[in-house]
């Protein structure tokens, strides 16, 4: 009898450690239906608590969030109202949110949970050792079968890859406490995962890889969205300022063309500014670099994918409006981030978090 209650106890002590919420940023997207229905729908012990964080510009807590949340979830589900500061602020906000539970589970409003992704979440957690901050997911990315991947395609299944992504990422409290959360001045859905995870390592902590499987199915998407994405470009002005020029190694993340962009943008430039000077050789001389550096990265794109009409034709054009963009954006980066002081590597002593400090919670807007 004693070894039954002993066994009991502590098969009740791991469950409680491995108890866990999951904290879902969203602006509403119709694809939320579908990540909550799958997170209902999978096998194994669900969520103590669920935070949805509307991050809705403008609505201030004052519109109903269109989702219909499934009868298993809903006892545990609470809506808290974003700052529509982006997604690291609203994941600060969700776990702030969250209440004692020591695990937070970070997911996209787009993901799809696998049919078993709560047991193997359950086993992830009970493997996870006391000093690993984080344990990742398994991301795949649905492509089409019957034809070569777009550009954009091409660029969400990049998700698979991305090494601390969290489309699906579990974090311990402490973890997440020690180092003050996500940085808010990451504004968009990019760097701020990369950005948290390496100053938990800095703090001494680990992450772990898990076996859990979730979808993230490539989202509908306009012709210029490439184009959008360039924005991303001040974000690595910051990175490199916080982490230092070797974080891209670090963080197992593509170099990019910014090189190849500063080039062809200058030689655009250049042709210009000859033309304008009424120097017409050297115009016609930077013209051609100017052309060919554009043909080059427009037939990069086109040839790995399907090459219909549609296709050929956005990435002609917004071949043209990529280097410009990205240069544009890394200039802006260089001003708007231009005093961030580099992260201090060493181990957090006690006391000491490395990057931003944890703010006091403040008092959310609550509605169930």
């Amino acid at each position: 009898m004693a070894s039954h209650q002993n066994q009991q106890r502590d098969s009740d002590t791991a469950g409680a450690q491995s108890a866990y919420a999951v904290v879902i940023p969203t602006l509403g997207r119709p694809s939320l239906d579908v990540t909550l229905r799958a997170l209902a729908g999978a096998a194994g012990p669900k969520p103590d608590r669920l935070i949805l964080v509307d991050d809705r510009p403008g609505t201030d807590g004052t519109t109903e969030l269109p989702v219909e949340i499934p009868d298993s979830l809903r006892a545990v589900t609470t809506v808290v109202s974003g700052r529509a500061r982006g997604p690291a602020a609203a994941r600060n906000t969700g776990w702030r949110a969250a209440g004692g539970v020591p695990w937070i589970v970070f997911l996209d409003d787009d993901v799809v949970p696998g049919p078993a992704w709560a047991d193997d979440l359950a086993l992830d957690l009970a493997a996870a050792a006391p000093g690993d901050a984080a344990v990742t997911a398994r991301i795949n990315v649905p492509l089409p079968t019957d034809r070569r991947p777009t550009d954009w395609e091409r660029n969400t299944a990049g998700l698979a890859t991305a090494r601390w992504i969290t489309a699906d990422m579990a974090y311990r409290r402490e973890a997440l406490e020690a180092v003050g959360g996500f940085d808010e001045r990451f504004r968009r859905a990019f760097r701020e995962d990369a950005d948290l995870a390496l100053r938990v390592l800095a703090a001494g902590w680990t992450v772990a890889g898990g076996t859990r499987s979730t979808a993230h199915p490539v989202r509908p998407a306009g012709r210029w969205i490439s184009v959008r994405l360039q924005a991303g470009n001040a974000d690595d002005v910051l990175m490199t300022r916080l982490h230092g020029p070797d974080w891209w190694s670090r963080a197992a993340a593509p170099r990019g063309r910014l090189p190849r962009h500063l080039a062809v943008t200058g030689a655009g430039v250049a042709t210009l500014a000859c033309a304008a000077l009424r120097k017409p050789g050297a115009a016609i001389g930077c013209a051609a670099l100017w052309l060919a550096g554009t043909a080059e990265f427009a037939l990069a794109r086109i040839l790995p994918g399907p090459r219909h009409r549609d296709e050929v034709t956005a990435m002609a054009l917004t071949s043209v409006l990529i280097p410009p963009a990205a240069v544009w954006h890394w200039l802006r980066g260089q001003a708007v981030h231009r005093e961030a002081e580099p992260l201090d590597p060493r181990p957090a002593a006690p006391g000491r978090a490395p990057g931003p400090p944890l703010r006091p919670a403040r008092e959310e807007r609550v509605r169930r």
